[in-house]
């Protein structure tokens, strides 16, 4: 089997590049500005503006399945336009498609946690974009996975991870919310449930995400203590003080989906090691 990484140089692309050949798969991978650092496998230059070019990748690789993992933040030819394109083009072509959506579609107000059935309710213009994507993957590409996550934390590497020792260190300005509330996941863990799924004849939405709710002032404390900093250095604030947009409390309930896969989904607590 030859899976494409759609984005293969970002945090989660990397991830599933390793997964992938440690599973034995043939990859190749797309990038926008520059390949990863990850050896081996084939690296594609792909602008998702340039739909035609896609058209070019997908002749030159001859995936089975192709996973995108890209983000193109608020940029709605990416994020939104983008999977269309690549939906439509998987599925005339009859390749398997997994799309890596955001709990961004939602907007926090359901006041419980949100299972896979529930539409989204976006407020921020990214989480609009992702909306839109997910609209059209299931359109165009009616076996394709679309899968949402929450925030992606590593070993060290991701954007999260990054800020919390900026804060510590006061080379940054800026607060972790104690009322912004989501189901972080390491990164190993949804690249293997990816790969899995991608292996799979599993369709439609799918939740992965972390097994455990945490503000983000909760998250950074975790991930100071792992790191050895001070967590009293860590700013605290609530985002509802603030004209910041974007949701409050947005939990994805993993349960269904959780039973399906052989992957276990940990908590926060767990894969930083205070549980």
């Amino acid at each position: 089997m030859t899976v494409l990484i759609i984005g293969g140089s970002g945090f989660l692309g990397a991830e599933l590049l390793r997964q992938a050949r440690v599973a034995g798969q043939s990859t190749a991978a797309t990038f926008n500005s520059r390949p990863s650092g990850t050896s081996g496998g084939l690296w594609y230059h792909l602008d998702l503006h340039v739909p035609g070019r896609l058209e070019e990748v997908l002749d030159l690789v001859q995936p089975s399945v192709v996973i995108n993992a890209s983000s193109g933040n608020s940029d709605w030819a990416v994020t939104a336009e983008g999977p269309g394109h690549l939906a439509r083009s998987t599925a005339r072509r009859g390749i398997r498609f997994v799309h890596v959506s955001s709990d961004a579609v939602f907007s926090g107000n359901r006041g419980s946690a949100y299972d896979e059935a529930a539409l989204p309710d976006p407020v921020t213009p990214y989480g609009a974009a992702k909306g839109a994507a997910e609209t059209a993957v299931r359109l165009l590409h009616p076996g394709a996975v679309v899968a949402r996550t929450s925030l992606i934390i590593g070993d060290g590497g991701s954007s999260h991870e990054q800020l919390v020792h900026e804060l510590a260190a006061a080379t940054r300005t800026g607060a972790l919310f104690t009322d912004d509330v989501r189901c972080p996941v390491h990164v190993a863990d949804l690249a293997a449930a990816l790969v899995e799924l991608a292996a799979s004849d599993t369709a439609g939405i799918v939740h992965l995400a972390g097994a455990e709710a945490l503000s983000r002032h909760e998250l950074g404390v975790l991930i100071a203590r792992r790191d050895g900093l001070d967590p009293s250095l860590l700013p605290a604030g609530r985002r509802a003080d603030t004209r910041l947009p974007g949701a409050l409390d947005v939990r994805l309930d993993i349960g269904a989906t959780q039973q399906r896969l052989t992957t276990r989904l940990r908590g926060a607590r767990e894969f930083l090691g205070e549980s």
